[in-house]
């Protein structure tokens, strides 16, 4: 037992001694590293063995961390993804806006310049509607009764004549195109000073003007202006330009066929025209239109009985022109705001 004791007490003893000798050995070495830096390469090539355990030691962690930053990262790039597309689709259609925009102010101050420019008394309207029946080209107008609108008032754009007003509501209106297979309008040849009739041919783009004397001078490329005739329609507004010439069926007349002045299936913004000064005397009364009807002084007839003139349709100016007999005040070409001959 003594012995067992003596034995673990010598080796306390080394082991005690081993230890002061590794310290002492240990402050020796550090003073004379921090001294001369004695140690340097020594600790550099320790670094470099032991460095590639510390990398074995945190590549867990490390490939924990790109996992979870990977998962991360690819939520939020679809998350910002799908926030620039919602941010480009809001900018695009704010650029188409704009876009549209603009071209509201072109044709707005398109509008605007044509008032200043013709000195007209003039009403800004906008297209709420367009009948959609073929046969029918008719668009309603937000103005009304209430804001003075009447039956007959003649519808233009920028570029020229569109229509007139057939119906009138208390806030909206419902106006006929150039273009409807009823409509007509006493027009003259810019060129020439040939007064015709421009009648609707049921396309929004073409204008009929048939029974052209076979003489006349029209050709292709011609402007077609209002002529006042009727007191519907103030004189020298556009109405069309002349795109065929060619002789009709019976080989008698010509016919020709004209692309409407104003963009009927475009025009957003539209003026309507007040009451304006009419260059063949007073106004006629606006009625409905019938048969072009002979001037019976001119023809040296008495005048036709209101029964007659019942029966036969009422035509625009017609009592204007019983009123001014005489051999310039009848045009054979009255306008008809509905039907043909």
């Amino acid at each position: 037992m003594r012995t067992d004791n003596a034995t673990l007490f010598a080796e306390g003893a080394v082991s005690t001694l081993r230890l002061i000798v590794y310290l002492a050995v240990a402050i020796a070495l550090m003073v004379l590293d921090h001294r001369g830096n004695y140690l340097e390469s020594v600790r550099r090539v320790a670094g470099t063995v032991v460095e590639p355990v510390y990398r074995l030691a945190s590549l867990p962690a490390q490939l924990a961390r790109a996992t979870r930053t990977a998962v991360v990262t690819q939520d939020q790039l679809a998350s910002e993804n799908r926030q620039l597309r919602e941010q480009l689709l809001l900018a695009q259609a704010r650029l188409n806006r704009l876009d549209a925009l603009v071209a509201q102010n072109e044709r707005l101050k398109s509008l605007l310049d044509a008032q200043k420019n013709l000195g007209l008394s003039v009403q800004l309207a906008r297209l709420i509607n367009v009948d959609l029946d073929p046969s029918r080209h008719r668009i309603v107008l937000d103005v009304g009764a209430n804001q003075n609108v009447t039956v007959g008032q003649p519808v233009i754009d920028a570029q020229g004549v569109m229509g007139q007003i057939v119906e009138v509501l208390p806030n909206s209106s419902i106006a006929m195109l150039l273009s409807d297979a009823t409509h007509a309008i006493p027009v003259v040849v810019e060129r020439t000073g040939l007064r015709t009739i421009a009648y609707g041919s049921g396309d929004i783009d073409r204008l009929q003007l048939p029974n052209i004397p076979i003489s006349a001078d029209v050709r292709v490329g011609d402007k077609l202006l209002t002529s006042g005739l009727g007191g519907r329609f103030p004189a020298g507004f556009p109405v069309g330009e002349i795109r065929k010439v060619s002789p009709d069926r019976s080989g008698m007349f010509t016919a020709a066929e004209a692309q409407p002045a104003a963009a009927l299936d475009r025009s957003a913004e539209v003026l309507l025209l007040r009451d304006q000064p009419q260059p063949y005397g007073p106004p006629a009364p606006r009625e409905e239109v019938g048969p072009p009807v002979e001037n019976p002084a001119a023809a040296g007839r008495p005048p036709p009985s209101p029964s007659r003139i019942a029966g036969e349709g009422r035509a625009i100016g017609v009592a204007d022109a019983a009123m001014r007999a005489g051999p310039s005040s009848s045009d054979p070409s009255q306008p008809r705001a509905a039907g043909r001959p």
